[in-house]
């Protein structure tokens, strides 16, 4: 049974064509992973099926009384709502039911004996319907997603607005969970998850008996929960049944087989040009070389699809720093609760640290406080000489009216117009992308406009939170190997274990010293 019809669907902004008659089915049960460069459109086409955005042409056809939940990017929640609050309104629908049924006994009062018969028919079935909901466990449920979330440790009964990136988004995952809706649709939800909590989200899913689309560049996972691969690539969007692995090979197949195609029908085209140029002018051959002309007039062309731009990184490196980056003693971070017991560490220049464990327990912090952005509530942090810190923020800061162009310029306003688009295009940007104001770019782009910053300035020692959010398979491939090529000091977040497998010199559990329960 389909739940989901997509036909024709064409869409762009301005004059960037994201998808072209691009077509797509969801039927009951499919377990969907959507993936695609950077910039593609995965997420403009999750905004286009839940009525978020309009496309240019088009139908989309929702099974009738199909329940959609929705996990986006830039979901913002509401100031002065409590985590709890937040939960609890996945059951609004049922909150409502309970206002009718009561509205219903208040008029039971006054009604004739007809009336009275009906209202109670009517009470009836509400009062089954929010039975069959687990109406009256809502709390129980409630908790129970909350601590396998870890949100139980951070207190129901905190306010929203007060928590990180990563916690925001176990909020908004763990409402959407409890709708229970008839398809989940999930725009990177493993991004500022921790790996604790991932791993809960794959048994989630993989018990899953609804069907969900799901977006992610966090291959691991995506091949351990879904069972077909939908391709954006060139405005085109393509089914292949299996996990990433089995479409990467299906995919570099059909690849290949296109490009012999393409060369032959080159050669083919090649030959019959050369024969009609040489033959159309004599009387005799005349006729044979308008036969050749019509044939290559008729031809279908093949057309190989451009080259997506690879990003290339190249860390500029300042002078050699001293031999300790920093040194900490007793220091206690936090704001107005502590978040570690007293911390005496240190880290020495060439060593490449990534710093683990769960959202929520002050790996942030502990960055802002060496940098000296936070103080801390007891104990000091000492700078090593000549350090030339690079820090790349886990979100993006301001409010990205700015072109991509003048975001560059800012920073560097003695590069000339080539050296800033040449930057931005290392980085694996298109002209489109250059001229675009950076708050209309996908998650993965902005986080590539920020490297772009980052690379062209003199640096010699990185703190980098979470730097793989949002970025594609082949970005985080040309990270490692810049940061691994990378002669200074890192300080890195991180949770994903195969991206710093191989790049790392330590890692840092942070659960050891957080006052935090997890």
């Amino acid at each position: 049974m389909s739940i989901l019809n997509v036909e024709h669907l064409t869409h762009g902004f301005g004059d960037r064509a994201i998808f072209n008659d691009v077509s797509f089915r969801l039927l009951k049960g499919e377990h969907v992973g959507l993936v695609g460069a950077n910039g593609e459109g995965k997420s403009t086409f999750m905004n286009i099926i839940t009525g978020k955005l309009m496309p240019d042409e088009g139908k989309i056809e929702w099974a009738k009384n199909a329940r959609v939940g929705y996990l986006d990017q830039h979901t913002v929640l509401t100031a002065g709502k409590t985590i709890r609050e937040v939960l609890s309104s996945a059951f609004d629908f049922l909150f409502e039911m309970e206002a009718q049924l009561n509205g219903i006994y208040d008029k039971m009062g006054e009604a004739t004996e007809e009336e009275l018969e009906q209202l109670m028919e009517e009470s009836g079935t509400i009062q089954d319907l929010l039975s069959s909901h687990d109406f009256y466990m809502i709390e129980s449920k409630v908790e129970e997603v909350a601590r396998a979330l870890g949100l139980l440790d951070l207190g129901l009964d905190r306010d929203v607005t007060e928590l990180s990136g990563g916690q925001r988004t176990k909020v908004l995952l763990g409402k959407l969970l409890l709708e229970k809706p008839d398809i989940l649709l999930l725009d990177e939800p493993t991004n500022y998850l921790d790996v604790e909590h991932i791993e809960w989200l794959k048994r989630y899913l993989n018990e899953y008996e609804n069907a969900f689309i799901l977006i992610s560049h966090d291959i691991p996972f995506l091949n351990s929960v879904i069972n077909l691969i939908y391709h954006m690539d060139n405005q085109e969007l393509n089914r292949y049944v299996g996990d990433y692995d089995k479409f990467q090979e299906v995919y570099a197949m059909k690849k290949s087989q296109l490009e012999a195609a393409y060369n032959r029908q080159q050669k083919e085209i090649a030959d019959l040009k050369d024969f009609v140029a040489r033959n159309k002018a004599r009387v005799a051959t005349r006729n044979m070389a308008m036969s050749r002309q019509k044939k290559l007039d008729k031809m279908d062309v093949i057309e190989l699809a451009a080259e997506k731009p690879k990003p290339e990184f190249r860390f500029k490196e300042a002078r050699t720093p001293s031999r300790i980056i920093f040194e900490t003693k007793d220091l206690v971070i936090g704001y107005e609760e502590p978040l570690s017991k007293p911390l005496t560490l240190s880290m020495e220049r060439g060593q490449k640290i990534v710093l683990t464990g769960a959202n929520g327990i002050g790996k942030t912090t502990l960055l802002k406080s060496i940098l000296g952005l936070i103080q801390p509530l007891s104990g000091a942090v000492e700078q090593g000489d000549y350090l030339e810190i690079g820090y790349f923020e886990q979100e993006m800061s301001g409010s990205g009216d700015n072109s991509c162009l003048d975001e560059i310029w800012q920073e560097f306003p003695s590069y000339t117009q080539y050296e800033v688009r040449s930057a931005l295009a290392k980085c694996g940007l298109t002209t489109k992308h250059i001229e675009s104001r950076v708050k209309v770019l996908s998650g993965g782009e902005q986080a590539k406009v920020r490297l772009c910053k980052l690379i062209n300035r003199n640096t010699n020692v990185l703190l980098l939170d979470e730097p793989t959010n949002h970025l594609d398979v082949d970005a985080k491939e040309e990270l490692k190997r810049a940061l691994q090529e990378y002669k200074g000091s890192l300080l890195m977040v991180c949770h994903e274990p195969e991206f710093y497998e191989g790049l790392a010199t330590d890692v840092w559990d942070c659960t050891k010293w957080t006052t935090k329960i997890i």
